[in-house]
């Protein structure tokens, strides 16, 4: 097992990264000395596997757990849910010492953690990814959240975990599509901050597509260490932290304009990054070989590089990357490359040139 400390003060925590971990749910929640009621969110497919065994653990260390399900899918991140969420933690009378188990993929925890954020103003809440995508990015630091009908992550906070537990063997049951998905958020962190990192993907991407457990810890540690490192530095996103938005402008407003659930969230910051990758070459000079090498990897990693639109879908995706939560005084703002390894943050880019990116093969 790794024990990455994500440094915040008070407020830090560990990350823990092993096989076997699900079954000592129970067992770290009682070293944090929580109070005994708890609700274990999770959704309909997650729930189907690993529910009953988070229950037993923490069932077994003296808690009293109950289990709220969401429907699995993007969808389910929307405030209609988290009303529904707070429905059964009042029916269960879960209280101020009370705290919430997240687990399941990003939505459960970006869904998890804003109820836990927002419910009695805030119990203690702890993240348990079950996706290589939730792993590496999203259970860890802090930003929680829910989408709305203009754009996605649009209502949330900034609230951290107690704890994150990240059980390798959950990957194992991880659907291939679901898996690969998780692979672009790791490649981004060779982009935007280890060099030496990237080069060891581009070694091990065919341990990593086998799913090779020394492998997958040795990345996950990293990509969970990079993050900390980060979050440790910039909490709440007022200057470096926004590296961590690379390939997400174009990501998410695929994501949002194309309806949710069209394209996993990698498979949409996969295009985002290539198109990223493109325009930091064309503006900061990113040496081509570099760019060739973030599209290479991709591409060696079976995700999508580009998108085909017509014109009522490229202005429905402007429309979209306008309401996003990193636009500046109406400016759009990019996160682009100087090289592999470092990148710079609120780079004004024109549309002409997205829109020129985006239309080349």
């Amino acid at each position: 097992m790794r024990i990455v400390q994500v440094p915040l003060g008070h407020r830090s925590y560990a990350i823990k990264v092993g096989g076997g971990l699900l079954a000592r749910l129970g067992a770290e929640c009682a070293q944090l000395k929580l109070g005994q009621r708890c609700a274990v969110i999770t959704d309909s497919n997650v729930g189907k596997k690993f529910a009953k065994a988070a229950l037993k653990s923490l069932f077994a260390s003296g808690f009293q757990p109950v289990l709220i399900t969401v429907p699995a899918g993007e969808k389910s991140k929307c405030l209609a849910v988290v009303e529904k969420c707070f429905d059964q933690l009042t029916k269960h009378r879960l209280e101020r010492k009370s705290f919430i188990v997240a687990l399941g993929g990003g939505v459960v925890g970006d869904l998890a953690g804003f109820v836990a954020a927002t419910y009695l103003r805030g119990i203690p809440f702890v993240q348990v990814p079950t996706t290589l995508l939730a792993q590496v990015d999203s259970s860890v630091g802090g930003k929680t959240g829910v989408n709305l009908k203009a754009g996605k992550n649009l209502v949330g906070a900034f609230y951290q975990p107690q704890l994150v537990l990240c059980d390798l063997d959950a990957l194992k049951t991880l659907p291939k599509r679901e898996y690969i998905s998780g692979l672009a958020e790791v490649i981004k962190y060779g982009v935007i901050y280890d060099a030496v990192l990237f080069a060891q993907l581009e070694r091990n991407l065919p341990k990593l597509l086998q799913r090779d457990t020394a492998t997958l810890l040795a990345v996950i540690a990293r990509c969970c260490e990079i993050k900390a490192d980060v979050v440790g530095q910039d909490e709440t996103e007022s200057g470096l932290r926004a590296i961590l938005n690379f390939g997400h402008t174009i990501g998410h407003a695929i994501e949002n304009s194309s309806g949710y659930g069209k394209f996993l969230h990698g498979e949409a910051i996969s295009i985002g990054q290539v198109a990223a990758a493109k325009l930091s070459h064309k503006i900061l000079g990113l040496p081509s070989g570099d760019a060739e090498r973030i599209e290479k990897l991709f591409v060696q990693a079976s995700l999508p590089v580009k998108i085909k639109l017509t014109a009522a879908q490229r202005k429905k995706l402007f429309a979209a990357m306008k309401l996003d939560k990193k636009v500046s005084g109406g400016e759009i703002k990019f996160v682009l490359a100087q090289k592999i390894g470092k990148v710079v943050w609120g780079q004004k880019v024109s549309t002409d040139l997205i829109e020129a990116v985006l239309a080349t093969d």
